[in-house]
């Protein structure tokens, strides 16, 4: 079956960085959209990056990144990534790899074929 395994959250002080890593397994992965969600305590899970099946710069962010984070993907080796620097305290939040449907641009949860277990980010000011 599909496994996403998300690894690399951790607790950051703000403006530090952080780098998410998503093993996958169970899918032909250079055949996915592959896109990253989070979701805050209290709070609806949300949008944050999706990146193409290629790779590359086919890639799109939600809009409260302003720069600050970057998606990218090596398909032989069937990972995700989400590098994030210049973290706020408003990013805290478990942090979830998926494999989405759908064009490369802002998607809801509706557009997410298979979610990983997630990992959390705790940054403190």
């Amino acid at each position: 079956q599909v496994q996403l395994v998300e690894s690399g959250g951790g607790s950051v002080q703000a403006g530090g960085s952080l780098r998410l890593s998503c093993e996958a397994s169970g899918l032909t992965f250079s055949s996915y959209n592959m896109g990253w969600f989070r979701q805050a305590p209290g709070k609806e899970r949300e949008f944050v990056a999706v990146i193409s099946w290629a790779g590359g710069s086919a890639a799109s962010y939600a809009d409260f990144v302003e720069g600050r984070f970057a998606i990218s993907r090596d398909n032989p080796k069937n990972m995700l990534y989400l590098q994030m620097n210049s973290l706020k305290p408003e990013d805290t939040a478990i942090y979830y790899c998926a494999v989405t449907r759908g064009r490369v641009q802002t998607l809801d949860t509706t557009y997410v074929i298979y979610w990983g277990q997630g990992t959390q980010v705790t940054v403190s000011s």
